[in-house]
């Protein structure tokens, strides 16, 4: 068996700006890139459609907000800066360092999160220490950024159990969320949500043999 946890809500919290156009205005600011009077509108318009269930990467939709006003940035620059928007203090849920811990006796483990902001899954996991507090690494982690689909698109889950060279029907997803992490159930995997499975639970689960 091989097992993935969501991130954001399932094994972190992680405070998120209430007006991310405004923390993404003093990131660019902050690398001397001129922001329009009108960038919360430019920001909370669409600049590109996207296919059912594609994910949305976030830099890219800060540059083309910028260019519909005239603007040009490197992607190195669009990318930066709404990493550092969106890095904020996290805190490590109860339970998700015993689930981790047990999970790594069992099998093979990764992270698939839903995120559009590339490398702040990466920067998430090395501020909450998880790895170095439950002595174990993720075998993988799948970001929809990375891979370019949404849970609960079917794609996203194809390329965890990929990652950890496992079938489908191998996986054991847990999440927080029954319309985004329950798509693990239609994609052919198997889906454990916080709601009827809290962390601690499944961590006493696991170090039983007794979950899924």
């Amino acid at each position: 068996m091989a097992l993935s946890f969501d991130l954001f809500g399932t094994l972190v919290t992680a405070d998120r700006p209430s007006e991310p156009w405004d923390a993404v205005s003093a990131a660019l600011s902050a690398r001397s890139v001129r922001v329009p009077d009108d960038w919360e509108a430019a920001y909370r318009s669409a600049h590109r459609e996207y296919d059912r269930g594609r994910e949305a990467p976030l830099d890219e939709h800060v540059r083309l907000a910028l260019a519909s006003r005239g603007i040009e940035v490197t992607e190195e620059t669009a990318t930066a800066a709404v990493l550092d928007a969106f890095d904020s203090p996290v805190t490590v849920r109860d339970g998700a360092i015993e689930a981790m811990a047990a999970a790594a006796q069992r099998g093979p483990v990764a992270v698939c999160s839903n995120c559009s902001v590339p490398g702040l899954v990466e920067r998430t996991l090395a501020r909450a220490d998880i790895e170095p507090r439950s002595g174990h690494s993720f075998d993988a982690v799948v970001t929809s950024v990375g891979c370019g689909w949404r849970k609960p698109h079917q794609r996203i889950f194809e390329a965890t159990a990929d990652a950890l060279g496992v079938t489908l029907a191998a996986l054991v997803h847990v999440g927080d969320d029954a319309r985004t992490d329950g798509g693990a159930d239609r994609a052919g995997a198997e889906s454990v949500l916080l709601d009827e499975h809290p962390l601690p639970a499944i961590a006493e689960q696991l170090r039983e043999g007794e979950l899924c």
